[in-house]
């Protein structure tokens, strides 16, 4: 996405290409095994749509005026605002002080991100990237609500994708897909179908492993983009961009844990009961 930004690509039509894939796959998937795309749940799509899209255009946009490392950090955010707000909601702050420590840990480490690598001509970056995180944790609440209506997955998928798509048509521009190169055209292509793959692997993770390790093992994104962006780009962090990466990744694996620590409680006693038993 970055690569076909910086090289004759509009946001737009990058919007377009990362999303439509997995409309047409789901669609034909849809159609072949009978499976209706009906929901009973449209105000919740519509929710989770809001935000998702929304989320999503902001951080392409961070992507493209950011170095990739310092705008995926940014970007995962979203964990920490889902952290600030268990906090702020909580009756007693003591209860949940894992948590606000792992906030003030991370927020820390986006500073510590920010503040080697960010000229004052970048700021809005920042500002997109962080209301970015900010969405996108508004957007998770929304897929757990539907997950608890009991939407399937493939669903939502189908309609955040749909929409996505919608906007970016609607926001193409006359001349936005003339004299593209023809290294971006398959740059771009190569972008849906690894978002498409990405989203399938995510969605099997946390369908079929354990959603703690497949939430924790995310933001191993923050490091590969680290290295493609040395590799490709020649942006290589100093010494407290590194840091501060570690310190995201920290608190957010931290805030995953400590908002699954009574599942974990529970499978650890019937782990214990079931030896006892045997």
């Amino acid at each position: 996405m970055k690569y076909s930004l910086e090289n004759g690509a509009s946001l737009p039509a990058v919007i377009i290409f990362r999303s439509f894939p997995s409309v047409a796959c789901i669609l034909v998937w849809a159609l072949l095994t009978q499976h209706s795309l009906k929901t009973q749940h449209p105000v919740a799509h519509l929710k989770r749509n809001f935000f998702g899209v929304s989320g999503m255009w902001l951080s392409f946009f961070t992507l493209g005026v950011l170095p990739l490392a310092t705008s995926t950090s940014i970007s995962y955010t979203s964990s920490l605002f889902i952290g600030l707000y268990v906090v702020w909601s909580a009756k007693h702050i003591t209860t949940d002080l894992v948590r606000l420590c792992a906030v003030l840990l991370g927020f820390a480490g986006v500073t510590l991100v920010l503040k080697p690598s960010i000229s004052a001509d970048l700021w809005l970056g920042v500002v997109t990237g962080l209301g970015a995180g900010f969405v996108s944790a508004c957007a998770m609440f929304q897929v757990k609500a539907l997950g608890k209506l009991g939407e399937p997955v493939w669903r939502t998928v189908f309609y955040f994708s749909t929409l996505a798509t919608l906007t970016g048509v609607l926001m193409l521009e006359k001349g936005d897909l003339d004299n593209v190169p023809i290294q971006t055209w398959i740059v771009l292509v190569l972008t849906g179908l690894f978002g498409m793959f990405g989203q399938l692997a995510m969605t099997q993770a946390y369908g079929a492993g354990s959603p703690i390790i497949a939430a924790v093992l995310q933001y191993s994104t923050i490091i590969f983009s680290a290295l493609l962006g040395i590799l490709f780009w020649d942006n290589i962090p100093d010494m407290l961009a590194w840091l501060g990466m570690l310190m995201i990744i920290t608190a957010g694996a931290g805030i995953v844990l400590a908002d699954q620590q009574e599942a974990l409680k529970r499978k650890f006693n019937t782990i214990v009961h079931k030896k006892h038993e045997s």
